[in-house]
């Protein structure tokens, strides 16, 4: 039995480390699809996944651990971020977004990473189940700013706000909308400070005062 065991650990350890690179490929390739999906891949030019900042637990992006700070560049100087937000008040849970914001205060592009909104209602927030396939509903974040929609504004229509949202899934498309805005004022306080500091160093609340 012992024997069997070790043949075993061998052999698994061993597909591993032929499987891995494969495995590590893939999950490149997606990370890299969503990224072009909200940030145009002209727009930066630097290795995007290799430039990044550590945030810890982030109560203004809904975050409890830590997470990547994706920093764009083009020609070396600031392009955009790309920051994980967390609408914690989706009708079925969490809802988990990406949302790029460019260094001059506009919206990139906003996607939805993971959730368990309801199928055929509440799940439009992700295009590739949304049914209007040529204008999906969360596009309409693209190119959005505080210059353009006061944070007073930045809400659904139904609360008084200029986002639009489909009758019967309120809930879905509020607090992506909501949690979409968090994550643009954060970005927009710290953005100076998240691009200035190291590659792979952690970001601190106290950095901003230095």
């Amino acid at each position: 039995m012992l024997l069997f065991a070790m043949l075993f650990t061998t052999l698994m350890s061993t597909t591993y480390r032929f499987t891995r690179p494969a495995i590590e490929a893939s999950e490149f390739a997606e990370r890299m699809r969503l990224i072009n999906e909200i940030l145009p891949p002209q727009t930066y030019d630097n290795a995007l996944l290799e430039d990044f900042v550590v945030v810890g637990p982030t109560p203004e992006l809904g975050v409890d651990r830590q997470a990547r700070v994706y920093r764009a560049r083009l020609g070396d100087e600031p392009a955009a971020l790309i920051v994980e937000a967390i609408a914690p008040d989706g009708y079925a849970g969490r809802i988990q977004l990406a949302v790029a914001v460019s260094h001059e205060g506009r919206i990139s592009g906003v996607r939805a990473t993971a959730h368990s909104e309801t199928p055929g209602l509440g799940d439009y927030i992700d295009p590739r189940k949304d049914k209007e396939r040529a204008r999906p509903w969360i596009t309409q974040f693209t190119g959005a700013s505080f210059d353009r929609i006061s944070p007073q504004q930045w809400r659904v229509r139904r609360d008084g706000g200029v986002f639009e949202y489909r009758i019967g899934a309120t809930i879905s498309a509020r607090a992506v909308t909501e949690a979409t805005g968090r994550a643009l004022a954060w970005t927009l306080e710290h953005r100076e400070t998240l691009f200035e500091a190291e590659t792979g160093s952690r970001f601190t609340r106290s950095q901003d005062n230095d």
